[in-house]
């Protein structure tokens, strides 16, 4: 695995992706400390040293809103929404696509992707502004009812800034600015290495993780004395085996054989005595989205309780506190709710069947067609039961370890260091940094070097010089593209350094 990591450098065309993504990750995260038009980069430079030494339990609400934008929220950066945006109408197209049946005839039809994806594109624009809007109106007149700004009172807003001239700039800033970020992700995606998009969601969240590791130094190893110090090392030991086990049960598949009947086409044999391939059902078919539709429907709730604002209806909304246990029964319902319904709107065990009959493959013991639509309906039911347990699991693990230290802290870890054990983050972690390794063993296989996982083929002399002339060709943007790198870091250093 080591060489693989060395060889990457040694293949010009994936060097050149490389440096082109980091770049891109560069741009992405300096968008996040240019401030918006209007506001008081001073107010927000001293309610953040405010909050620097608070420590509790935390708000899984306010976790996924900066997480997600990577701090931009917090900073009030032009990327403050994120990619969110184009998220969330992505997976709205993704699910009409699966339900209208127009539009799931354009999807396959000849170019009929390429018109969902322009959908999407407007559909993104329409779910920044209503998202920029609302943020805009609250941040002018009352900005401590957000939940990064709890707290902050007035003053977030320069002085001189009418209501109508700010909610317009900042909503042409913001969405200027989410576009931009999808713009970079189908950069990235094209000319970079793994998806561009996931690749965005990821870098914001590993931005939290040195917050993170300060804040479980200040808890456990400053205020935690020895029993802190050893709990720490148990939670990095820890944090090591629920990764693993997440990237095994992300990665698991159920193998359906399908069994090919021989055909005879002219004096041409194919699959001669029956040809045996695999149907591969993943055991978490519905990856994340579960516990997405399922965290942003719980913060609803507590949204318009409040505003009701009677003693009964602010006392129900209680049962959707993040840090209470019915937050966890009620989101592990949904989750099963959400594993199933997904599975129900895009698994189409009939289409497959009849995919399967029409090149003369059928799963041996079960009749084709109808029949084998009701085997792959059965197991992918059972899948789906053991991946919601899975998820329920990976969504309930930061609440139970953040419970965990009570007897040596006197309180609970905060959801700033737990979120790292489950949830949404993890899961989108592991499978961008698994994408990212596949992409990258398949160019390296296809150079013939060795893969992370498998052996490539021995490079012959004619291959390697010409590979040693294509490099020398690329030197020069290479060169480029790193002292543009490096200008950028050191924007970046020069940015932290003024902070302090």
């Amino acid at each position: 695995m080591i060489s693989a990591f060395a060889n990457t450098w040694k293949v010009a065309e994936l060097r050149e992706r490389i440096i082109y993504t980091l770049i891109m990750i560069v741009i992405v995260r300096l968008g996040v400390f240019i401030t918006m038009p209007g506001i008081d980069s001073s107010v927000i430079e001293a309610f953040i040293k405010s909050q620097e030494d608070k420590q509790g339990a935390g708000n899984i609400l306010n976790m996924m809103v900066t997480v997600f934008s990577g701090g931009g929220l917090t900073q009030m950066g032009i990327f403050a929404l994120g990619i969110m945006p184009y998220i969330s109408a992505s997976i709205l197209m993704q699910l009409m696509t699966a339900v209208v049946p127009k539009l799931s005839r354009l999807s396959r039809e000849d170019g009929g992707r390429q018109k969902i994806n322009q959908y999407t594109r407007f559909a993104t624009i329409i779910i920044a502004v209503v998202q920029g809007g609302l943020l805009a109106k609250q941040i002018y007149f009352n900005p401590g009812s957000l939940p990064m700004f709890n707290g902050i009172g007035a003053g977030l807003v320069a002085d001189g800034w009418s209501a109508t001239a700010f909610i317009s700039i900042f909503v042409l800033t913001i969405v200027s600015g989410t576009l931009f970020l999808m713009w970079i992700g189908d950069q990235m995606t094209e000319n970079g290495i793994g998806n561009g998009t996931s690749i965005i969601i990821t870098i914001n969240i590993i931005s939290a993780l040195p917050g993170a590791l300060g804040l479980l130094w200040t808890q456990l190893i400053v205020n935690g004395g020895t029993g802190g110090a050893l709990f720490a090392v148990f939670l990095f030991a820890f944090l090591i085996f629920v990764v693993a086990a997440t990237i095994c049960l992300t990665q698991a598949t159920r193998n359906i054989v399908v069994q090919h009947a021989k055909r005879v086409v002219g004096r041409k044999q194919y699959g001669g005595g029956g040809q045996k391939t695999y149907l591969p059902l993943k055991l978490n078919y519905a990856n994340v989205m579960p516990i997405i539709f399922a965290t942003a429907i719980l913060g609803i709730p507590p949204v318009i309780f409040g505003m009701l604002g009677s003693k009964f209806w602010i006392s129900v909304g209680e049962f959707f506190d993040p840090a209470g246990i019915w937050y966890y029964l009620i989101a592990g319902a949904m989750i099963f709710f959400f594993s199933y319904f997904w599975v129900a709107t895009m698994f189409n065990p009939s289409e497959i069947a009849e995919n399967l009959k029409r090149s003369g493959g059928y799963v041996p013991g079960i009749r084709p067609g109808q029949p084998t639509a009701k085997f792959l309906d059965f197991t992918m039911t059972r899948l789906t039961f053991a991946g919601a347990i899975f998820l329920t699991i990976i969504f309930v693990l930061p609440f139970i370890v953040g419970q965990l230290p009570r007897g040596i802290i006197g309180g609970t870890l905060s959801y700033q260091i737990t979120g790292f054990f489950g949830g949404t983050s993890l899961l989108i972690m592991v499978g961008v940094v698994l994408d990212i390794m596949r992409q990258v063993e398949t160019h390296l296989i296809q150079q013939n070097y060795d893969g992370f996982l498998r052996k490539g083929k021995i490079k012959g002399r004619h291959e390697r010089k010409q590979m040693g002339i294509n490099s020398k060709k690329s030197n020069g943007q290479i060169y480029l593209l790193t002292a543009i790198a490096i200008v950028f870091i050191l924007g970046i250093v020069a940015l932290s350094l003024k902070g302090f």
